[in-house]
């Protein structure tokens, strides 16, 4: 019997910023034999137009809405200092990218994306940011920039975007547990949609644990 839990986020999605420290502190207590998978979920396509005020303030908002309720932090000079893009893609297709140089980087690459974002107001959205990253945390710049704007990537991007489709997930972030058990046969169920804190997170891991032994 295998129990896989797939975690559906993207690096630009203000409340998946929120969600790190419940999500990072349920991980550290989980069995080893739990696989843990995460998926781009794409919040905002690919767009060379400048985010417009009405949406800069909706954004700058949830900032807000997510900073109170989860104690994140957030540095919102990133609003005076940056002329940002509604458009999450690029961010997702290097994360995928990081994660081809090597099986660690992948979520290394993520995180690093998110503190840029979120506390030193550096806009992932575009490209030259992107890459300084990767040598940022000792990846191989030239390589994520060939790799980002590959058939490899984008292939691989589409076909993330098609299984969170298929899971119906329309937020993030979002926790999904899949049993394959070879008698009983594959079951799957929702984890949590959306923020929650630890103990929440504890106690559904319970109820689903419980109920796919």
């Amino acid at each position: 019997m295998l129990t896989q839990l797939y975690f559906i986020a993207d690096p630009m999605c203000s409340w998946c910023w929120g969600f790190r420290s419940s999500w990072q502190t349920f991980l550290a207590e989980l069995p080893p034999s739990v696989i843990v998978k995460d998926l781009m979920g794409g919040l905002a396509p690919d767009s060379d137009e400048p985010m417009d005020a009405t949406t800069q303030a909706y954004v700058q908002s949830a900032w807000r809405s997510v900073g109170e309720r989860t104690g994140a932090k957030f540095n919102h000079e990133f609003w005076d200092v940056c002329q940002p893009r509604r458009s999450t893609y690029p961010a997702c297709r290097a994360v995928i990218s990081a994660g081809l140089q090597s099986m660690s980087a992948r979520k290394q690459y993520y995180e690093a994306v998110q503190q840029a974002y979120y506390l030193e107001a550096r806009d992932p959205s575009d490209t030259a940011t992107l890459i300084a990253l990767a040598g940022e945390i000792g990846l191989d710049k030239a390589q994520l920039q060939k790799d980002l704007d590959s058939s490899t990537v984008q292939e691989a991007f589409d076909a993330e975007l098609a299984q969170v489709r298929s899971f119906g997930v329309t937020g993030f972030p979002t926790v999904i547990w899949h049993q394959k058990d070879a008698t009983a046969g594959d079951r799957m169920g929702l984890l949590s949609a959306g923020y929650v804190d630890v103990n929440t997170l504890r106690e559904s891991w319970l109820t689903c644990s419980t109920g796919i032994r």
